[in-house]
């Protein structure tokens, strides 16, 4: 290896000597080739050479030199010897470093040789990278295909089990439909897992899916030994509720914590479903009727027994004739013309309150008005019409017109009965009270079912009202047709005090009023308009019988009066029938006070309505020659306006029933007269009878409304 280096450095060497030798036989100008820089060439461009000159005299060496003067030629000769001198130098260098030159040779040969290998190596490694590559990508390949068909098999899977869980007939659901009461969770339990696997067959029955097959005899032999267990329980059911004294509600409420056995059956067993169905309403359509007819039958011997007849009208004369105003003692009176609490029915209490008990009341000796009964009786229909109703609906699965049906068909001759017995008592009841009252019943039961949502009692609400509203309005028509024809000279002894038909009228209208304000009926209004017109005429026919007309505007204020106190204890304020009377008492009042002061004051008060038409004429002076008359109203007043004024409230309250209302009208006929002494005053003071001494005897007015102040009665 040492031979090798050696050699190679002799013949670098000599190959250097050899350069050297060359250069110095080149040197020669005239066989040097300039290229590009040859000024002799026909192609050397002038622009091209000033752009070289121009860049030479850029160079920093250019600069100097051409600054400091120096021949170029001369310096172009050191330049080239300096440049000699360093080839020769780096020659000598050269040769210095020459083993290591062959070393690093060596070493850079050496390594072509490992890189060569290295590059071998990696060649193989990059073609064994290939064929890893192609493989991982059938590998991948081979996953997905192999994920695939998992997922199809994971699919296919499921399906199978489910058909299978479906398919297969667990012992325990065998054992429990076959030993297991009815009445236990298991049962109920298993029997929604048979239902679903009989579905579930008929589904597979359907698609001709032979698996069903293997399966069908054990569970059609299930199904017919749950079906005939279940209709062996619901038949238990319903016939323990024709059990006496037997509350059915219990059994109902322990059916409809089975009413999947009815859904069962009608699934699976129609004929089994439409049996149960017909042996329940069979069964409860003859419970409902017995109950409603003993029912309704015992409530009927608790009735009063004093009831109006076709004789207890408005218009009848008050006799002592045996009936309703013979005066029965007050526990079994039944008053048809005044509502007492008789209204109290319509409030919730009441109206929603525990049903009347027949042989309680009997044992109490208690007795009811009709309508009582009446709410007693359909608050009972209204609670088990409901109950049965959402029963149906909820056991049988019945809805909307079906659901109807149905209800109909259990309760549909209970509800003839019950409408035949109220047809009865219309045709000869002659309480219109007791009949608006039970119009006003239904109404409220009817918004109740309304918003319990029950529909079922709609029709029957409607029969029951068309029954009683024409024979209300009859009655009323016949009260009016009865005040229409009193003769009043057929009702005995004259009298001032309030008339017995007013007071009837007023207590009957105050009632109904009060009744028809909660929910308004313009039939109802229509009715006692007229009622009220004729009671009206009336009044004034038998204030006509009167002689005078004192006593005529005493009978009439007193029955105004009456008739008015009476209803504003009732009725609302701004009523029709309180502002009618309101006016009517108002005028009478007005006219009874100007006829009560006429007597004592007569000649005051038409002196001073006289005198005061003349001022508004200026005629007053035709009034001056009357100093006499003037005279005597002066001096009569002063003397004779305490007595007077003393004996008006005595004869006023005398006169009226109704303190109250006589304090009143004294009052005012203080300040009438009062008004009318001001009006003397005013006429008095004109210039036209300053002048008469007898003006001096006038009474000061401010005294004289102090002194009347004392006569005002207190009560």
């Amino acid at each position: 290896m040492a031979d090798c280096v050696v050699v190679g450095a002799v013949s670098t060497t000599e190959t250097a000597l050899a350069y050297l030798q060359d250069e110095k036989v080149d040197g020669d100008m005239s066989t040097l080739n300039l290229g590009e820089l040859d000024l002799t060439t026909d192609e050397f461009i002038l622009d091209e050479v000033d752009i070289h000159i121009q860049a030479n005299l850029e160079d920093d060496l250019v600069k100097e030199a051409l600054k400091t003067g120096v021949d170029l030629r001369q310096y172009s000769k050191q330049v080239e010897a300096e440049l000699q001198r360093i080839e020769q130098a780096s020659i000598k260098d050269y040769i210095k470093e020459s083993q290591n030159i062959a070393l690093l040779h060596n070493q850079i040969t050496a390594c072509d040789s490992i890189l060569e290998r290295m590059e071998g190596m990696l060649s193989g490694f990059q073609s064994d990278l290939s064929s890893i590559s192609s493989e991982i990508q059938t590998l991948q390949q081979q996953s997905v295909s192999m994920n695939v068909r998992l997922k199809n098999r994971q699919a296919v899977r499921s399906h199978l089990s489910q058909l299978v869980d479906e398919l297969v007939v667990p012992s325990n659901m065998i054992s429990t439909v076959l030993d297991s009461p009815v009445t236990e969770q298991v049962f109920v339990e298993q029997l929604h897992e048979l239902n679903n696997k009989i579905n579930f067959a008929k589904e597979l029955s359907f698609r001709d899916t032979l698996a069903c097959t293997d399966i069908q005899d054990i569970v059609d032999q299930l199904r017919t030994k749950a079906v005939s267990k279940i209709r062996e329980f619901i038949l238990q059911k319903i016939y323990s509720f024709r059990k006496p004294m037997t509350n059915y509600q219990i059994p109902q409420n322990s059916l409809l914590k089975y009413r999947f056995f009815y859904q069962f059956l009608l699934a699976n067993e129609r004929t089994v479903a439409k049996e149960m169905r017909d042996e329940y309403v069979d069964t409860m359509s003859k419970i409902y009727y017995s109950y409603f007819k003993s029912y309704s039958g015992r409530l009927i011997k608790v009735q009063y027994e004093e009831v109006a007849d076709k004789d207890d009208l408005m218009g009848v004369e008050d006799t002592a004739k045996k009936g309703f105003f013979s005066k029965p003692s007050l526990r079994s009176r039944n008053t048809i013309f005044t509502l007492g609490q008789r209204g109290a029915l319509l409030g919730p209490a009441e109206l929603e309150g525990p049903i009347i008990i027949p042989h309680t009341a009997q044992r109490g000796d208690n007795r009811y008005p009709y309508e009582s009964l009446f709410r007693s009786q359909h608050y009972a229909l209204l609670d088990n019409g409901c109950r049965e109703f959402l029963f149906l609906s909820d056991f049988f699965m019945v809805t909307g017109p079906s659901g109807l049906d149905l209800f109909n068909s259990i309760m549909g001759k209970t509800l003839s009965m019950l409408l035949k017995s109220t047809t009865s008592y219309v045709a000869d009841c002659f309480d219109s009270i007791a009949v608006f009252l039970c119009i006003h019943i239904i109404l409220r039961f009817r918004s109740i079912t309304s918003k319990r949502s029950i529909p079922a009692l709609d029709k029957y609400w409607e029969a029951v009202l068309e029954l009683l509203w024409p024979r209300f309005e009859l009655i009323l028509e016949m009260n009016i047709q009865s005040i229409r024809n009193t003769d009043p000279q057929k009702l005995g002894l004259l009298d001032t005090r309030p008339h017995y038909i007013t007071r009837r009228y007023a207590e009957f209208s105050s009632a109904i009023v009060s009744i028809n304000q909660t929910i308004p009926n313009e039939r109802t209004h229509a009715l006692l308009g007229q009622l009220q017109v004729e009671v009206e005429n009336f009044v004034l026919k038998m204030a006509a019988e009167f002689p005078s007309r004192r006593d005529q505007l005493i009978f009439l204020i007193n029955n105004y009066d009456m008739m008015l106190s009476v209803l504003m204890e009732r009725a609302a304020d701004d009523s029709k029938e309180v502002e009618g009377f309101q006016q009517l008492l108002l005028a009478r009042t007005q006219e009874f006070i100007e006829e009560l002061l006429s007597t004592p004051f007569g000649g005051m008060i038409s002196f001073v309505k006289e005198a005061e038409g003349l001022m508004e004429r200026g005629q007053l002076d035709l009034l001056k020659n009357d100093e006499v008359r003037i005279s005597q109203l002066v001096r009569g007043f002063s003397s004779s306006w305490k007595p007077s004024v003393e004996a008006l409230s005595q004869e006023v309250m005398r006169s009226f029933t109704n303190f109250k209302n006589g304090t009143n009208i004294i009052q005012g006929a203080l300040t009438q007269l009062i008004q009318y002494y001001h009006g003397f005053h005013k006429v008095l003071n004109q210039p036209v009878f300053r002048s008469l001494a007898v003006r001096s005897d006038l009474i000061n007015l401010h005294h004289l409304m102090v002194e009347v102040k004392k006569h005002k009665p207190n009560f």
